[in-house]
């Protein structure tokens, strides 16, 4: 046992782990940047990063071909640490080697914290409107909604990936059916049927009855996003089908049916996060630079209101002067070519001061250890002159 703990220690103090795993992570980074042009930079670092394994489809069956990101940034945060606990010791001679250091660790931990926890939304607001969530750039749900009673809305949200995987009928406990998802489309347009048509079509309830799904390739580009669409059957008691209906993302208005004495509406809809305040948008500018078109300036005037009534705020959105609240960052995004519709970017990172902490503590430990060799050179200098 003490051989194979020695060969353990050995291993991940070793310097050629580290120089291997740094050669291992220039690879991966230069694949990945490659590869970026083809996927977009979501879907890289879900492959690349965000992963112990680099995955290839070989023949339909997914074969680890690289180690990613997760498991290259494991094991040099391991080879660091290690390291430092068997072979440095602290003096003050090597004080700014061990700040440093200490910096890179807490670097790691925070791109750690960052990938497992920061949440992305956006937040689109008309002047006027007020809104108390923000949506998902890239996740969609299905919302079934209770809309019987005209003060309130009742919504079971059901994210997409339960539908990806579409094996058994969604049971939930406030639904007096179960939803059967028949057919399930990553990415895909829905069009008005033609007359013509000799297909059946796809649902027998509501708009679907009229529609036409089309299959279409996925997307990974940056400033565009995958539109989903499914063909769901409602399940009532003994397995009674009450229907069929097409639902998507491009289908803006919900579908109203009636069932047990109670009003519902279905809509798949991107992924909402509601929150316990709301933001109005008061106004939005555009500034130009005089004779053009360029712009000069942008920013959302808003007024921020929590439920309980302790804030009640305005406050101004511009670039570099974000709305930070309750642990969200709210950021100008962008805006519609209205020029009353503004596009705040939503951002939850719990873990977002760590690199700055890690850049601070990685700066001081440099020039410490820089201004210690400065100082031996000139006086040794001294010395032999």
């Amino acid at each position: 046992m003490r051989d194979i703990w020695d060969s353990f220690v050995q291993f991940f103090t070793s310097l050629r782990v580290t120089v291997v795993l740094l050669a291992l992570s220039i690879v991966l980074i230069f694949v990945a940047t490659l590869d970026q042009v083809n996927l977009g930079i979501w879907a890289v670092q879900e492959k690349y990063f965000q992963t112990f394994f680099v995955f290839w489809n070989v023949k339909g069956f997914p074969v680890p071909v690289f180690p990613g990101g997760y498991f290259i940034g494991g094991l040099l945060l391991i080879n660091l640490i290690a390291s430092h606990i068997y072979h440095f010791r602290f003096a003050w001679k090597k004080s700014g080697i061990l700040l440093t250091h200490a910096g890179l660790i807490i670097l790691l931990v925070g791109e750690l914290l960052t990938g497992l926890w920061q949440e992305d939304y956006q937040l689109r607001l008309d002047e006027g409107q007020t809104r108390n969530y923000s949506e998902s750039y890239r996740e969609n749900e299905l919302a079934i909604i209770d809309a019987t009673d005209p003060d309130w809305d009742q919504v079971v949200a059901i994210p997409e990936k339960h539908l990806r995987d579409h094996r058994d009928p969604i049971q939930h406990e406030r639904l007096p059916f179960r939803v059967a998802v028949r057919a399930y489309y990553p990415n895909a347009a829905v069009e008005a049927r033609q007359e013509s048509a000799t297909s059946p079509a796809p649902a027998n309830r509501d708009i679907g009855a009229r529609l036409t799904i089309i299959p279409l390739a996925m997307t990974y580009k940056p400033n565009e996003r995958n539109l989903p669409a499914a063909v769901i059957e409602l399940l009532g008691p003994g397995n009674a089908s009450l229907g069929t209906w097409v639902i998507s993302t491009m289908l803006v208005q919900p579908q109203t049916f009636d069932y047990a004495g109670r009003t519902w509406r279905l809509a798949l809809r991107f992924e909402r996060a509601y929150k316990p305040y709301s933001l109005t948008l008061l106004k939005f500018s555009h500034d130009r630079y005089i004779g053009t078109e360029i712009p000069k300036n942008f920013s959302s005037d808003v007024r921020l209101q929590s439920d309980d009534g302790t804030t009640d705020r305005e406050v101004r959105i511009y670039m570099n002067n974000p709305l930070r609240y309750d642990g969200m960052t709210f950021y100008q995004a962008g805006f519609d070519n209205n020029d009353t519709t503004t596009v705040l970017q939503v951002v939850k990172n719990p873990s977002w001061i760590l690199p700055y902490i890690a850049c601070i503590m990685m700066g001081v430990g440099l020039t410490i250890q820089f201004c210690m060799h400065l100082f031996a050179f000139v006086a040794k200098r001294r010395r032999t002159a």
